[in-house]
This record gives C-alpha cells, structure tokens and sequence, in this order.
C-alpha cells in the first residue's frame, strides 16, 4: 500500500520524474518524458505494480531525509539497532538516457540491506522479460528496455530482482537504473560517484544564480528547485504535476492527469521566476506558450502537452485499485477541450508582463495576441467551464468575465505605454463593457461579496484575484468585502476552498459536503493549497498585514520533510491531497513570499 501523499519526496531529471517515499521505495517512475507511462505505478496499486525499494532489511520508516542543499539530490537515513544506513537518490541531467542512481552507504556499525526491483512497463500492467547483460541486467518489452547496473549481487525471485547484503560502516554500494528504447544498444553507463558530483553542482550552481534575499529565502529558493525540476527543458513547458489520478478526496472520483502543462499558470509562472532573476526560464516559458497557441484563436486550449501537443484524450486504467481506493485512475485530461476563457486573459497577461521585462519584442507575438482580442471581442460574454474545470453546465464564471477584462486592459496599455498597433479605442470601450457586466451581474449587494457566477449566491476563491489583477483597487468596499467573505466561507481553519461544495449550491457549504453545487461529482475535496496563498496576498493587499503574514506562516507548516507541496490539504484529517508536487502550489509560495515583501500604497496592486 502506498504511504501518505507527504511521505514522498521528488527526484527529476527536468525531463522526468520520480517519487521516492520514507520507506526507500521507488513507487511513481515515468520515462522518458513526464508523461510516459509509468515503469513503477505502485503508488496507484500495490507493490505488484511496480516500485523498486531499497532500506535496511528489517525495514521501516526512515529517520530523517533531506535534499542536499539547494539541489534535488535526497539523502534518507535509518538509525537501526545495528547502525546507521543512508541511501542517496538522485537523477542526473540528462545526457545520452535518464537514470535514477541509487548509492547506499553504511555511516556506522554494519547494517544488513534489502534491495527488491519489480518492473513493471505500461502503469504497473506489463511484466518484462528479464536476462543478465554485460554489465547488469537488462528488462525488456514492447517498446520498453531498462538497464540495471549494481555492485552486489542480485537474484530472480518472483518477477522481482533482489538483492541482500551487508554493509559495515564506511562501505557503500550503487545501483543505477537506466532507461532506453529497447530497439537501440545499451546505453553507456554513468559512474554513481562522479555522476553524484556532477548532479550537487549542477543544481547549486543554478540555485545560486537566484536573484534577492528576505525572509523566507530558503523557502522560496527551495520552491523554485521543485519549479525547475517540472520543467521540462527540450521545450521550456511547465507541467502541473509529475503525478496522476492522486485523489482531492480519498476515496473520490476526482482523480485527473496532471502531467501537462496549463495556460492559467503563465502570468503566475513567469512573475515568479522574473522575479527571482531566473529570466532564461521564464523566456522558454514564454516561447512555450507562444508555440502552443500558435494557430486560430477559435482553437485555443486551456491545457497543451509538454511539447505543445494538443490531443490529451482521456482513459481509465482499471488493473490499478487508485491510491487508497481512489478510482478511477486516469490518463490524459479531456478538460483540454473545454472553453474556458479566463485563459485568453491569462495568456495575454503573461506576454504583456514578459514584454514589460523585455522578454517580448516579437512582431509575431503581438499580431498573435491582437487574434485573441479579435475573438474575444465577440466571445467574452459565453459561458464556459470555468477556472476549476467543471464537468458540469457551462456557466458565466466571474473569474472568467474579470480575466477577459484583464486581456482587454492589457491590450489598451500596450499601445498606451509601448507604442504597439492595434484599435484601442475599441479595446477601451470593450474593457469598459465588461466591466460593467460584472459589477451588474457577478456582485451580491445584500452579502457584500462577488460571486462564483452570474445569478449565484456561491461564493469562489477566485474572486480573491480580482485586487490583484487590478480590476478594482484593494480600497474599494466590495472587495474588502469578498475577501472577508471568502475568508467567512471558504475558509477551514485558514485553508481555503475553491468553491462552495454544498450539491444545493447555497453559500457556506462545509468542507464535508457531499458535492459540488456546480460539477454534481460526488464526494468533497480538500482545502486548495494556491487559494490558500491568494487569501495572504488579499488580506496584505487590504491592510490585514499581521493576518496576511500568519496565514502565509500557517501554509509553509504544511510542507512536507523535505518542502514539497500537493494540490490541496485536509485540514481535519492533517494530510495533503491531490497530485505532487503542485506547481500551481510552489509558484503561488514564490509569489506571496515577494508580495508580503512589498508595502503596498492605497490604490496600488501587487505586479
């Protein structure tokens, strides 16, 4: 069985990922790319679906762990009776073939080890042929071959590679996995120490190239590691989660793909890393997205694939019993299909803040954003699915309406203050009619707060952004009012909702309601983590400073050991949920670490 979602730790090769939980398992590993099917999916089943352990023989729960500092090179100890075991797990950057390396050492005493491999291709459900190579094993089928290298002896038992040994103190031996397609030789193979070395400097030199200080530096710089290693580096795509189908409540149906990379993340993405002084990524960002949007604006997607495919199609995968019970499992995300249209506004708003900082002086680009306009000119007023991806009736999202104002803001002040081509006088006279549209139909006079939809009473935590996208100015009434509302209604013990869950869709829902008044799934879902930052940054934004700073205080408690955040946290049940680790999570913790740096004139946003 799998351990809890905060037991893991993530090891990445900015191609691919792995997670490695406190017991020394190896339990989620998808190669070559992010979204490969995974080689080891027992953490979606059980063992018989693939994962490779390795801990002192008696077994158990590490001691302690940490990555090295300012790297993604883990380190996991296990004080024994018989002495004390380390095992360091890494993945190098890339060269000819992904690796995970594995090097166990003994710091003292003389600990007797356990090593067990069990392969298994296609999410856990194809066994392969295993034979002995020149220099390890070798595990093969279909398109499929992995290499493992080691320094002990190993033996067949149960589909399973096993190995037992003994370790006195200052001893130490490798493991290497290593895959390749199964139609071209082995790969050549990587020396574990060197490879160790190699791996140390090449995350701390990128560490040290951050940009500012404050408070909580090593917080954010430990976040920014985690959004380097989602980034897949051929293309420059950020994927939301190295994960999927981990469930936003046990036992639920809520259980999706993240594995993609989602256009609501580009304003966020690239202020964090611009403002951290990573400006090479966030210009890869940015081409990113420029490539994935290219074509008819009728076309625009909410989500791509890491290399900007478009067709994610979605499936089930029903030999896997789901994480804790968790089912479906599911592949692909067939919410790339849906209208969402806070996205024009999202990709429009990236690019002018990419065009702020200089990382946009392309003709191409410009004529590319004048398209969206053209097509939101006409289209603003659909209703469509919203920001939380709704499998339900379409709906006139205030999200949705405020973000198609933001593309139109955006679009007059880049002729405004850049001197670009285009009919501002209509954008002018579209931004105001949007406007006016939601302040007519999106707020509830009688409660003081903006809604999730037009006609509603449920509240949204979307609504908390409306200050910072500069909608309206933090002063005004009926933001104070939202987010005190928000606060009221959404929150749990400080943790925020995105939206009401109760299936009647009256305000004030609890977290354990049975459904949500807008997608009719069954079951309720933890706290979301990225609204839990945006209620720090309102509350700062309105004057709540002392609030603002211990909300951001009480969200970094619910990091794991080794700093790691999921999509969202369940406050009664003290555990996080949803895919690992979130970057829509550590970008929000980036960006509320510098918001609650700033002191905000009145009448002023954060940027």
């Amino acid at each position: 069985m799998a351990l809890r979602i905060e037991d893991y730790a993530l090891l990445g090769d900015m191609q691919s990922a792995a997670l490695v939980g406190r017991d020394g398992s190896v339990d989620w590993l998808c190669m070559p790319r992010f979204d490969s099917a995974a080689m080891f999916a027992g953490l979606l089943g059980d063992d018989e679906n693939g994962h490779w352990r390795l801990c002192p023989a008696a077994g158990g729960l590490a001691t302690r762990r940490a990555y090295r500092p300012g790297t993604l090179v883990l380190d996991t100890e296990w004080d024994t009776p018989e002495g004390t075991l380390r095992v360091t797990d890494f993945m190098p950057p890339r060269d000819e073939a992904p690796d995970v390396v594995r090097i166990v050492e003994c710091l003292s005493g003389r600990v007797a080890v356990h090593s067990v491999l069990r392969l298994r291709f296609d999410y856990g459900h194809v066994v392969p042929w295993v034979r002995r190579g020149a220099g390890g094993h070798v595990a093969i089928a279909g398109p499929d071959a992995v290499w493992l290298r080691e320094d002990v002896h190993t033996r067949g038992e149960g589909s399973s590679t096993v190995a037992d040994f003994a370790l006195a103190a200052g001893e130490r031996a490798s493991f290497v996995l290593t895959w390749s397609p199964s139609h071209l030789p082995e790969p050549t193979p990587v020396r574990p120490v060197e490879a160790l070395e190699d791996t140390v400097a090449f995350w701390q030199e990128w560490s040290a190239r951050r940009a500012g200080d404050g408070r909580w530096k090593d917080d954010v710089s430990a976040s920014l590691v985690v959004l380097k290693a989602l980034t897949y580096q051929p293309t420059g795509g950020l994927v939301a989660a190295v994960t999927t189908s981990l469930p936003e409540a046990v036992g639920g149906v809520r259980n999706w793909d993240y594995r993609y990379c989602w256009l609501r993340d580009a304003t966020f993405t690239l202020q964090a890393m611009l403002r951290c002084g990573y400006t090479d990524e966030a210009a890869a960002w940015r081409e990113w997205l420029l490539r994935a949007i290219a074509g008819d604006p009728r076309d625009l997607q909410i989500m791509y694939g890491i290399a900007g495919e478009r067709r994610l199609p979605e499936y089930e995968l029903p030999w896997l019993a789901g994480y804790e019970g968790s089912r479906p499992v599911r592949v692909g995300n067939g919410a790339a299909n849906q209208l969402q249209l806070d996205v024009y506004g999202e990709v429009i708003d990236a690019l002018a803040l990419a065009r702020e900082n200089q990382l946009d002086s392309d003709n191409a680009a410009w004529a590319l954003q004048r398209m969206l306009l053209d097509w939101l000119e006409s289209g603003w007023d659909q209703p469509d699915e919203g920001i939380w991806e709704v499998r339900g009736p379409r709906r006139s999202f205030t999200h949705s309406k405020v973000m198609a104002w933001v593309a139109a803001d955006r679009a007059v002040h880049a002729v405004e203050r850049f001197g670009l081509s285009g009919p501002v006088g209509r954008w002018r006279a579209l931004r105001e009619e949007i406007k006016t549209d939601v302040l007519t139909h999106a707020y509830d006079a009688e409660r003081n707060t903006f809604t999730q939809y037009y006609g509603s009473k449920a509240l949204d935590a979307a609504t908390l952004l409306i200050p910072q996208v500069g909608f309206l100015p933090p002063e005004d009434p009926r933001v104070q009012g939202t987010v005190e509302a928000v606060r009221r209604e959404l929150s749990v013990d400080g943790f925020v909702r995105r939206y009401d869950t109760e299936p009647d869709g009256e305000h004030g829902g609890s977290a354990g309601a049975g459904g949500s008044a807008v997608d009719g799934l069954p079951g309720a879902e933890g706290t979301f983590l990225a609204c839990s930052f945006w209620l720090a940054d309102a509350l700062h934004l309105v004057g709540r400073h002392d609030e603002a700073l211990a909300q951001f205080e009480r969200l970094l408690d619910v990091r794991n050991d080794v700093g790691l955040l999921a999509e969202e946290w369940d406050p009664v049940g003290r555990r996080q949920l949803g895919n690992v680790p979130q970057a829509f999570s550590h970008v929000a913790l980036v960006n509320t670490a510098h918001n609650l740096g700033i002191a905000v004139p009145a009448g002023r946003c954060l940027s």
